[in-house]
């Protein structure tokens, strides 16, 4: 049968329609049985130094705390922890030293900037108790932690590290706590400087108090800095450094109740076994903790150990990687 040009183009679309609508069925089925690509978001923390890594050349000398950004990017760092006490402490001696705190200010912040390092955190220590009921005695604490707040905004940094010492009664701590950093947190706030609270001996320690803290000063300029380490809630003689642990809370635990709150991690760190494991802490746990509190900031390697402080820094932030990339297998 012969059909007419325009009969032929009219079975020609009919045909072309069916083949089309046939082609979309058979890709509509095979989406319907393929499985949905579901994404994993990978684990890509950065690293910073805690300064205190460093203490003990700072104390003798050898190490000039006016370097800390230099020593910090050759040993592979992108983020800077300061701590005060290495830079105005009496303990302490360099040649800046005697220009005073404006000075060494400007010329950590020439140094970080020129390397290209972010300063992060100022760790405060040897200002004043702000715990104790005592409200003249705290009220002089807080007024000496204003200039640090000052020199962390000047530095850049989103926050400084306070301590919490005080008194013993739990309920009393936390109240003098609260009050305390409420009115740091009023002088802070408008610096965009955070006021964090580092599990750091003491009631401070026991992390399940440090969280009540938290939930009752309720401020976005208020946080912690859980440390993998510091979990010693009283020490021989109550001492409050040196002498030997006699009470500690669960490190696991602790960590786990302060990461809601965290604005930092400390990766503590003291000896390691012939595998490169922390031989107290284990790393790969406190790691999964720290994912699966949607965590986001710098991770700081700070290492307290008695062997030579380069090889412990390196060991410490080889064991962080690992930890990382096995999250992320």
């Amino acid at each position: 049968m012969k059909y007419s040009q325009p009969k032929k183009i009219v079975i020609l679309v009919m045909l072309l329609l069916c083949v089309a609508y046939s082609c979309k069925k058979d890709v509509q089925k095979t989406k319907q049985t393929e499985s949905p690509i579901i994404e994993t978001k990978k684990v890509d923390y950065k690293l910073s130094l805690a300064q205190w890594s460093l203490h003990k050349g700072i104390f003798d000398g050898s190490i000039d705390p006016m370097n800390f950004a230099e020593d910090a990017k050759n040993l592979g760092f992108e983020g800077l922890e300061y701590v005060s006490q290495l830079y105005v402490s009496e303990d302490v001696n360099y040649p800046y030293k005697e220009k005073g705190l404006d000075a060494i200010l400007k010329e950590l912040k020439k140094r970080s900037d020129s390397l290209g390092m972010k300063n992060l955190i100022i760790m405060i220590d040897r200002e004043g108790d702000l715990s104790f009921s005592d409200e003249e005695l705290t009220n002089k604490a807080i007024e000496n932690h204003k200039k640090w707040i000052d020199a962390a905004q000047f530095l850049g940094c989103h926050s400084i590290r306070i301590n919490l010492f005080g008194e013993d009664d739990e309920q009393l701590w936390v109240k003098n706590s609260v009050r305390s950093l409420k009115k740091l947190v009023e002088y802070s706030k408008p610096k965009n400087v955070a006021i964090l609270v580092e599990n750091h001996g003491g009631n401070s320690s026991k992390a399940n108090l440090l969280a009540e803290v938290m939930k009752q000063v309720n401020s976005d300029y208020c946080g912690t800095l859980p440390d993998f380490g510091n979990f010693c809630t009283k020490r021989e003689g109550n001492a409050r450094w040196a002498a030997p642990c006699v009470e500690e809370y669960d490190i696991y635990k602790g960590i786990e109740e302060l990461m809601p709150y965290a604005k930092g991690v400390s990766a503590k760190s003291y000896a390691f076994d012939e595998t490169g494991n922390e031989t107290k802490i284990d790393y790969q746990k406190m790691f999964q903790i720290v994912e699966k509190s949607n965590f986001e900031g710098f991770v700081g390697v700070e290492y307290e150990g008695s062997t030579d402080y380069k090889k412990g820094i390196l060991k410490t932030k080889e064991l962080v990687k690992t930890c990382i990339n096995n999250l992320n297998n």
